[in-house]
């Protein structure tokens, strides 16, 4: 399933709204390093790859952007596990 994901620059986060429900990316920004904080998807449309499409968005931005990524939430850590292209 597509999402149509937001980058909310100023919020530092990525969101996009699955049945009425927000589902969240956050992360802090220093310098070159985008630290991913949190991922966030309500149980009720978990398990349909939400988080994996906001995950992908960020890591696309940072790549984008020349930034080197630290997840410290545990989705992104095991989602960077998974997909080595964003090693």
């Amino acid at each position: 399933m597509k999402y149509t994901v937001v980058h909310d620059v100023d919020a530092r986060r990525f969101t996009t709204t699955v049945e009425g429900h927000l589902c969240v990316l956050e992360y802090r920004l220093a310098g070159s390093t985008m630290t991913i904080t949190f991922t966030g998807v309500p149980t009720a449309v978990g398990g349909r790859g939400v988080a994996a499409a906001l995950t992908r968005a960020a890591l696309n931005e940072a790549r984008t952007a020349g930034w080197k990524v630290v997840p410290s939430c545990s989705y992104a850590a095991a989602f960077m596990r998974r997909h080595p292209e964003y090693g």
